[in-house]
């Protein structure tokens, strides 16, 4: 097991102690972890490149924890209160779609090489910085008209994605058809 899956590895197994933080308003301590969390996620993909120690398992294992974490947050935080519902069913919903579509590319083509495109990319770092400002804002309290717009750039950007995935698999799909 190299560096940067055992740094994948500590972001799913920090994924529940974050949700137990937040449902017993540890919010301090949830930002600290849910820190760590982002941390550990740019620092494996860096190091994996850096270090020539990409490997098949970190390249199922990232993406899944990046869901887990996202996905465990963003409804967290909506049954909390924290986020709007429609935000989180937003994530959610592209997510399961993603997964979705992978399991059907896999059925009809028998495997899947999985790599993030760059919608992807920035749909997850636009999706753990809106919830940084929500820790940030839940601590400090003066980032709360900034919120709102940045949910809708959130959606925006999650909807971009989750189109330009669709397309994607379309693609692969039709071009497996036409031969």
């Amino acid at each position: 097991m190299n560096i940067p899956n055992i740094l994948t590895l500590i972001r799913i197994l920090l994924t529940p102690l974050l949700v137990i933080l937040l449902i017993n308003d540890r919010f301090l301590e949830a930002f600290i972890v849910f820190t760590l969390a982002g941390i550990t996620d740019g620092l494996d993909g860096l190091i994996a490149r850096w270090m020539r120690q990409k490997t098949h398992i970190g390249a199922i294992l990232d993406p899944i924890a990046d869901k887990l974490l996202l996905t465990s947050i963003y409804v967290t935080l909506a049954i909390i209160g924290f986020v709007p519902n429609w935000l989180a069913v937003t994530v959610i919903s592209r997510d399961v779609i993603i997964v979705f579509g992978v399991l059907i590319l896999f059925l009809f083509q028998g495997g899947v090489e999985i790599s993030p495109s760059v919608p992807s990319k920035i749909t997850t770092v636009t999706q753990l910085g809106t919830i940084f400002v929500v820790f940030v804002n839940q601590e400090l309290g003066w980032l709360g008209q900034i919120l709102f717009p940045l949910y809708i750039f959130t959606v925006i950007v999650t909807v971009i994605s989750g189109l330009h995935y669709m397309y994607l698999g379309s693609r692969i799909l039709g071009s497996e058809e036409d031969t």
